[in-house]
């Protein structure tokens, strides 16, 4: 096995990789070249030209917040994962990699355009920005080849798992069958079994377990901070009864089972609400903005000790990784979580302007996707153009129609929308 074996206890089938290849420098350990490998990729940087939230350049009230994308989202949700996982006895890199990985299979305008792809998809096997990435990592993404193609990044068994949220292929979410949510197209089972060798089956490995949660995190303590800044949130509205239970009604059966309580929800948002950090107002000045910034380092504290805490309790003090444990988030820190999540969803997404714009974006996806099948192989670029003029059937060449999509930022997707609908 090339490289030199990591710190942290992982075997020889973890470090493995789908195409075996010389490690150039000694001295590295293999998934200090997977993070590497992630961190210098195209993918993770056209993340800069996606957006997370709050759309780059909105007017703001009070102050430009320079708001999140889902690249510095993905670089936040790498340093929770590195640390909470090197806490827990990963190994930092291992979780970094998977952290910096999880987004880079968003298409254009985020979960919007993830739907608007998975209906014209829906003929081909759909589409899933998780399975997207997956297939990013071991296909799309130029760094390997072998004599039969492209092998993505190379990324090590453990690196690809570590990133698999869902490991199962459509259709098959071991608890819920309806459920959108998977992690492999068809066509990439080949590898996909080959990570998934020796695991227990629909297990979700601790690894991708700590970088979900590090997502949650993130996203949910930075979608709040970001909605602040750019004045769509007044946290003064979080006392008052009716606006509250327009919150707790979001996030019920979205963030949270179908069968929660509201009460239970109240008393999250109470707890958060009773801490000395919490902001109960912001006006842009240079003091609001570093009691923004504390309380968002504060949650994030609070959520990543509950669920270390928690963890170690439950699995003792050893190195945990793998199959071997599984991370523990308290209910409450969960329903803490979620109620921040739905006072971003609340308040920023579902303003009347960003329903308006999410419409306007799905026309974008599907009239692209319509005008690229009727003129493909142009307007693809030309490493999709091979890949379509290689392709064995119709169903192929319309996969390899979602991938270039997938691969374009917000703006590069209206730019070529508008060049092959003669609207530039």
């Amino acid at each position: 096995m090339e490289g030199t074996a990591p710190p942290t206890p992982y075997d020889p089938t973890s470090v493995a990789r789908w195409a075996p290849e010389p490690d150039k420098r000694p001295g590295r350990t293999a998934f200090q070249r997977d993070r590497a490998r992630v961190l210098h990729s195209a993918a993770l940087r056209r993340l800069a030209g996606k957006t997370q939230v709050v759309t780059p350049g909105d007017h703001s009230q009070v102050w430009d917040a320079s708001p999140r994308t889902r690249l510095t989202h993905s670089l936040e949700c790498a340093q929770v994962g590195r640390e909470l996982g090197a806490a827990l006895g990963c190994d930092p890199d291992l979780v970094e990699a998977a952290c910096l990985s999880h987004d880079l299979g968003h298409p254009p305008f985020g979960h919007n355009g993830e739907q608007a792809l998975n209906e014209f998809a829906e003929d081909c096997g759909g589409f899933e920005g998780n399975a997207q990435s997956l297939r990013l990592l071991t296909r799309i993404e130029p760094k390997r080849f072998t004599p039969e193609g492209s092998v993505g990044l190379n990324l090590t068994r453990a690196a690809l798992d570590a990133a698999t949220k869902y490991p199962w292929p459509r259709g098959a979410h071991p608890t819920d069958p309806a459920s959108p949510k998977f992690g492999v197209y068809d066509d990439d089972r080949p590898v996909f079994d080959w990570v998934r060798e020796g695991a227990p089956a629909d297990r979700v490995c601790f690894e991708a377990q700590v970088m979900d949660w590090s997502d949650d995190v993130a996203y949910s303590v930075h979608d709040v901070e970001d909605g602040l800044h750019a004045g769509h949130i007044d946290p003064n509205c979080l006392h008052a009864e009716p606006e509250r239970r327009a919150v707790f009604a979001v996030a019920v059966g979205r963030y949270v089972p179908a069968d929660t309580d509201p009460a239970e929800l109240a008393e999250a948002l109470d707890r958060l609400l009773a801490q000395e950090w919490w902001p109960h107002g912001y006006d842009g000045t240079a003091v609001a903005q570093a009691r923004l910034k504390d309380a968002t380092s504060q949650l994030i504290g609070r959520f990543c000790l509950a669920a270390e805490t928690a963890t170690r309790l439950a699995h003792g003090n050893g190195r945990l990784t793998r199959y071997g444990a599984e991370l523990v988030v308290p209910r409450g820190t969960r329903m803490e979580c979620a109620v921040l999540k739905a006072v971003a969803d609340r308040y920023v997404m579902q303003r009347a302007e960003q329903e308006r714009l999410r419409a306007d974006q799905r026309i974008v996806v599907l009239e692209l996707a319509e005008a690229l099948t009727l003129r493909a192989p142009h307007g693809l670029d030309p490493q999709f153009r091979t890949l379509f003029e290689r392709a064995p059937d119709d169903r192929a060449r319309k996969r390899v129609i979602v991938d270039q999509i997938a691969s374009l930022t917000d703006a590069s997707a209206r730019s070529l929308h508008a060049r092959l609908t003669g609207q530039a």
